[in-house]
């Protein structure tokens, strides 16, 4: 199994969803960053269970320690250790599924990789291994921050079949995005969502939904071609996310429906350096970023766990239904949004790292 992401800054996260805790190991921190858990509670505090009407009802302060890598506040270069306990399990919400795989969960397939699986709650497939991507990112944010001023704001952009208008990616702030209990800083569609989604709970079933991610002040030249380009980089990134079906990057699959012409980003002078008229590259020309905002979408399927009754199959291959009990999102958008701005920022700051190799 890997576990671990990043070639400089490299991160492994360690884990399941209903052991003793989930946490991280961070490798290759620059030296003197200025680190307490107050620098990376904020996301986690973002990310946890329980925190509003439309998330699962799981209760987990989510609070973070940090056993090594810093000293007296100060990163010491060495690994850092980031270690948060799970408070409320129940893994006895999952004895019925212990013989039913859960239809598009990762049940079926885990046990036919490794011939066991951690039965309560989905193990390393649950969300809660996210935990240690979101507090690694937080770390790699500081940083990016400290040294190039990188500004990384998610948000949800649809639930369902809503979609948000287009919303000026230039100065939405994570305030905006927090002001609604769905993440959607648009209010009349925020308002619609949380109905759809409320309704979806009631019924039993689930929603999917897409996040939206601009990275601001990202300096040009970051990225590996051929292999590692850097919207390469964030693609895996995102669909290494759980619940992840789809990735696109500046103008998308909406871009095929444009003639060359209109789609090409003319350069234009932009204070000392040379900057785009459009953006429609979403930031990266050639697997290398220009200096223009990063612009990328993740879609996020309908969570698998439902509690609608499903007829399906049992291990063996018998007709059963299953009715999952648990405590389940019933859409993961509105809590993917410090995710996808963790993993955007191991990936921006293991790059620039690199791209410091070449001075």
């Amino acid at each position: 199994m890997s576990s671990t992401f990043g070639t400089v800054f490299r991160v492994s996260t360690f884990g399941e969803s209903h052991c003793k805790g989930v946490g991280a190991i961070v490798d290759g921190c620059p030296p003197r960053l200025p680190l307490t858990e107050a620098d990376i509670q904020p996301q986690l505090d973002r990310r946890r269970p329980g925190q509003s009407s439309v998330s699962t009802p799981r209760q987990e302060s989510d609070t973070v320690t940090i056993l090594s890598g810093t000293e007296n506040g100060i990163t010491l270069g060495t690994p850092i250790g980031l270690f948060v306990p799970n408070q409320d399990q129940r893994p006895g919400d999952y004895k019925e599924m212990s013989n039913i795989p859960r239809p598009s969960h990762a049940d079926y397939t885990y046990q036919m990789k490794y011939g066991i699986r951690a039965s309560s709650g989905g193990g390393r497939s649950s969300a809660r291994e996210t935990i240690g991507r979101v507090a690694a990112g937080a770390i790699a944010e500081k940083w990016l921050r400290l040294n190039h001023s990188v500004e990384i704001v998610a948000w949800v952009s649809a639930v369902g079949a809503l979609e948000a208008p287009e919303i000026d990616a230039s100065a939405i702030s994570r305030a905006d995005v927090d002001a609604t209990i769905i993440r959607c800083p648009h209010a009349e569609t925020a308002a619609r969502m949380i109905d759809a989604v409320k309704a979806a709970r009631e019924a039993g079933d689930s929603l999917g939904g897409i996040v939206t991610c601009v990275c601001r002040n990202v300096p040009p030249g970051l990225g590996e071609p051929v292999f590692d380009k850097l919207e390469a980089k964030l693609a895996h990134a995102m669909l290494s996310l759980p619940a992840t079906k789809g990735f696109e990057i500046g103008s998308g699959f909406a871009g095929v429906r444009m003639p060359g012409s209109a789609h090409n980003d003319p350069f234009i002078r932009k204070g000392d350096r040379l900057g785009t008229r459009t953006n429609y590259s979403g930031g990266i020309q050639g697997g290398i970023s220009n200096g223009e905002p990063i612009l990328f979408r993740v879609a996020f399927k309908p969570p698998a766990t439902i509690s609608k009754p499903q007829a399906t199959a049992d291990f063996n291959g018998r007709e059963a239904v299953l009715e999952a009990k648990g405590r389940h999102d019933p859409c993961v958008v509105n809590r993917a949004i410090p995710i996808v701005e963790a993993m955007a920022a191991l990936v921006l700051m293991d790059a620039a790292l690199i791209q410091r190799t070449r001075a």
